[in-house]
């Protein structure tokens, strides 16, 4: 997936209340309701007690007034989550906690309620995991600062930032604007109530587990105290979740603000900088969002990552291998769910003719499966001849001993199974659908 999801806008909370009565806010049956039916939309896996999203209303309906009795009553103890963990492109991986379906509709009603509270103070060089706000709002600010001449870039990189966040610090932060001490506590359980790694209980004495609605919201309130000290600063910088990048003039000032920043957030935030990762660079040297960026008379524009474009191909071999058990009709779905989301994802660069060879790159491949899914010398032949090749010529190929990929390369096969005949099966076209865009 390459699009980051969008935060829903709240606006069940008024903001103005003093926030002394936030868990009675939290806990009505507005926002319950609210949060019932975004913990449903989201779908996912259920945690360590087994119970699945589509069974959530049936326990509201026995349990809920229970529920709201033990967290009002501060009884209420959240499981702790499902260690899961998702491979990530450099190989390592990157660890989610999966909290119970109970647990999720209770971080939702929380995160509803703190939104609108903390979107006054965030800033606005901040992008990820907001309402209304984007990647792609966030590439654009970048191509600005280009365009503007800041074209030496601090590209930071945290270590582990979710896994490392120093509880205490964020609890100090969230206890400077929420005064309901009850929700200090209860936000507090949800960072303290551990993992289940392989049967195992460990505890979390660090770190905002990520893959409940609570971490994205937390995250950013922890950095925002980063986002309006380089304000304060004078800096240009654009942060989407825990990626930031900072935009000077020249190379001198940009090692200059790395070296001036590392002592505030190491030392200030308790947070690590990934010594190693974290360079200083002109700005067509660098990945952000999976975008890469380079200037154009001047402007700032956008292309495609080398390092995307890999990722996706990697994704096609898959769809397109013949071991992966899939018909026709499953794999051109796949394919066009593939080609609709990257290309919305990545409409913003400038790249026709990368995505002219890719979709050339990608027809070679599905004629390379399905020349491997006609086995048989007569197979081939008769579907050969069927799409309009002579005989004599179906013949010699379909006895030919070149290999798959040279054969989904020849003309022969290029003739018989057309770009036309691609596009009348309904496969989707990268150029076609980003020229529509």
């Amino acid at each position: 997936m390459c699009a980051p999801p969008k935060m829903a806008e709240t606006d069940n909370t008024n903001t103005n209340k003093q926030t002394e009565g936030l868990l009675e806010q939290i806990l009505s049956d507005a926002n319950i309701d609210k949060a019932y039916k975004q913990v449903k939309r989201n779908k996912g896996a259920g945690g360590i007690d087994g119970m699945q999203v589509n069974e959530l209303s049936h326990f509201l309906k026995d349990h809920k007034e229970e529920l709201v009795k033990s967290i009002l009553e501060g009884k209420y103890r959240p499981q702790p989550v499902r260690r899961v963990e998702i491979p990530k492109e450099n190989g390592k991986t990157r660890k989610l906690g999966i909290p119970t379906v109970v647990d999720r509709l209770i971080q939702q009603a929380i995160t509803q309620v703190l939104s609108p509270i903390f979107e006054k103070q965030f800033s606005d060089n901040s992008f990820g995991f907001r309402p209304n706000r984007s990647a792609h709002d966030a590439l654009r600010r970048c191509q600005k600062n280009i365009t503007d001449g800041y074209v030496y870039v601090v590209d930071m990189d945290l270590e582990k930032y979710f896994d490392t966040v120093n509880q205490s610090k964020l609890i100090q932060i969230l206890s400077e604007t929420i005064k309901d001490g009850r929700v200090i506590s209860l936000i507090h359980k949800f960072l303290r109530a551990g993992v289940m790694v392989k049967g195992l209980f460990e505890e979390s004495l660090e770190g905002v587990p990520q893959g409940g609605p609570l971490s994205p919201i937390l995250g950013n309130i922890m950095l925002n105290e980063c986002d309006h000290e380089l304000e304060r600063r004078g800096h240009r910088f654009v942060r989407y979740a825990d990626d930031m990048m900072i935009f000077c003039k020249s190379k001198k000032a940009a090692s200059r603000t790395l070296e001036h920043i590392l002592p505030f957030i190491e030392g200030k935030l308790f947070l690590k900088v990934n010594r190693e990762k974290t360079t200083v660079a002109y700005v067509n040297k660098v990945k952000f969002l999976g975008y890469g960026f380079y200037i154009y008379k001047g402007e700032g524009r956008l292309k495609i990552h080398p390092k995307s474009i890999q990722k996706l191909k990697d994704k096609i071999r898959e769809v397109t291998g013949r071991s992966n058990g899939m018909g026709i009709e499953e794999r051109r779905n796949k394919l066009n769910q593939i080609v609709r989301g990257w290309t919305n994802y990545f409409k913003l660069a400038d790249a026709r003719k990368l995505l002219e060879s890719l979709d050339g790159w990608v027809r070679s491949r599905i004629r390379m499966v399905t020349w491997k899914r006609w086995k048989k010398i007569r197979t081939r032949f008769e579907n050969l001849k069927k799409l309009g090749i002579p005989k004599q010529k179906a013949w010699m190929w379909a006895n030919t001993r070149k290999g798959y990929w040279r054969v989904a390369n020849s003309p022969i096969l290029m003739q018989a199974l057309s770009n036309e005949r691609f596009k009348r099966a309904g496969y989707l076209s990268f150029i076609e659908y980003y020229s529509v865009k």
